[in-house]
Parts: structure tokens; C-alpha cells; sequence
């Protein structure tokens, strides 16, 4: 079949800088040809970057393509790839259940849903070793920036709280069709040796898009609108804005508020 059309709806922008692609897919680290790592590609539109995942030995790829179009591509050029291909919606995919507990996510990931998919991959942590994507320079700005940066939000603290995170390189506009309006990035996410946060994980998030929700103001106030007045007790972090605490910062605020919590409830 003819080459596949790029969708605007599913925010496709196919590369077609081959150099890019390989560089992309030898950006993930892999097991060894006798134990090869299991490795998910998110949005494998026209093969671009798949057709370099399978040339590797120390990996077993595997796809996720919500796009018919480009699913019955994959199906004439990479035949043997078929049996390993999922069409349908990464985002509705149960991970554990279908690939079993370690799975590596690559892809060109589409920009309108990269959160959704970055947020996807937090949720299965303890399954997701690394994750290796090519998003909007700004989303991948914002993920690695330390705190103090204006970038720094929600995902940033959720992200760096489980994985270390490298912005590998950028990527420009003319090596895409059709070319999208912004520069692109590649980034690295490799699991942290935290197990587990020294605080309630959910409280955690809770406290994290609170204090982000309304980002201009002081800690005390973001708090205050979503777990109500703490009787006008006082956190060292409360006259501050949430981009200045770091994850440490925010496990330890965590701790705070869940002993108000739960002397409120006694």
C-alpha cells in the first residue's frame, strides 16, 4: 500500500531522517541476544524507527499502533513484526497482563498525548525499567528541569521522584512530514533504586497537584483549596510556591499533611 497519511487528529508527524531514527533506537539500552529485553514501541506509524529496533539482537520489539492505516503498513513491510503488533490504544492497555513484569517503552511519541503516556508509564513503575521518546522540546524541558525553573511542574516531581532523566538531544522541524510548528527532543527515563517513597505514594500526588494547581500561589493556599484550613498551623515550605521544593521536599511536606490528616480524623 501507499505511504501512510499523517492524521491531525492523532497529532502524527512521521520522521523521515533516517539517521535520527537509528540514533533513537540505539538510545535504549537492551539485554543480551540470549536474555533480550522486552521492548513496547508506542505509535510505530511507517516503521521508521521500528525497522531499527528489529535489526537489533539484544531486544524483542514489540508495537502499539491505534492507527488502522498504519497498522495495515506495518503489516506489508514488516510481515514478520504482525504477530507482535497491538492495534489499538496504548493508553486502555493493561501492560502487566499482556507483556509481563518488564517492559521497555520507545517511540516518536504523538504530542498530544505525551503526558498521558509519560503519566502511563509511571503508573506501571515497578513493570517499566526505561522509556526513551521523542516529544515537543518543551514537554521534554520540562520533565528534566531541577526545581527553581519555571518548566518545573507536576510531571517533573512525579517523573524525578522513580526515574533519572536525560534530555539526549534536540530534534528540528524539517526532518518530520508533515513538519509540526515546534522543535522536538529526545529523552532518557532509567529507574531510580527508590522502591518505594518514604511517605503515602498517593498522598503524595495528591499534595504534588495541589501545590502545582494554582502555581503562583504560596504553598499555604494551594493546600488550603484542596485539604481545607490546617487550624493555622505552619509548614517551613507554606511561603513558598511548589517549583522551588524538590521530590525530597515534597515526600517531606507529604509527611506533614498526613499527620494533620489523620489527627484530624481521631
Amino acid at each position: 500500500m501507499a505511504e501512510v497519511r499523517a492524521k491531525k487528529a492523532l497529532g502524527q508527524h512521521f520522521l523521515t531522517d533516517l539517521n535520527i531514527a537509528r540514533k533513537i533506537a540505539t538510545s535504549l539500552e537492551g539485554g543480551t541476544p540470549e536474555n533480550p529485553d522486552k521492548v513496547l514501541e508506542v505509535g510505530c506509524g511507517m516503521g521508521v524507527l521500528t525497522q531499527f529496533l528489529l535489526e537489533r539482537k539484544d531486544i524483542v520489539t514489540y508495537g502499539a499502533e491505534i492507527d488502522t492505516e498504519s497498522v495495515e503498513y506495518l503489516h506489508d513491510h514488516f510481515p514478520e513484526f504482525a504477530p507482535r503488533l497491538t492495534e489499538g490504544d496504548f493508553l486502555k492497555m493493561d501492560l502487566r497482563a499482556q507483556y509481563g513484569d518488564r517492559l521497555k517503552i520507545i517511540g516518536n511519541f504523538p504530542y498530544n498525548i505525551s503526558s498521558q503516556i509519560f503519566f502511563k508509564v509511571l503508573e506501571n513503575r515497578d513493570i517499566v525499567p526505561e522509556c526513551v521518546g521523542m516529544i515537543q522540546r518543551e514537554v521534554a524541558v520540562r520533565l528534566a528541569e531541577p526545581p527553581g525553573s519555571k518548566e518545573y511542574g507536576i510531571l517533573s516531581v512525579l517523573l524525578q521522584a522513580w526515574y533519572d532523566i536525560d534530555y539526549l538531544f534536540t530534534v528540528g522541524e524539517k526532518v518530520f512530514n508533515p513538519p509540526p510548528k515546534v522543535k522536538s527532543a529526545v529523552v532518557r527515563l532509567v529507574r531510580n533504586n527508590v522502591e518505594r517513597l518514604d511517605c503515602d505514594e498517593t498522598l503524595f500526588i495528591k499534595v504534588v497537584k495541589a501545590s502545582f494547581g494554582q502555581r503562583r500561589k504560596m504553598i499555604r493556599n494551594s493546600l488550603k483549596s484542596v485539604f481545607g484550613d490546617f487550624g493555622g498551623e505552619e509548614h517551613r515550605f507554606f511561603s513558598m510556591r511548589a517549583e522551588q521544593l524538590s521530590v525530597a521536599d515534597f515526600v517531606e511536606l507529604t509527611q506533614w499533611v498526613a499527620e494533620r490528616l489523620s489527627h484530624r480524623e481521631a
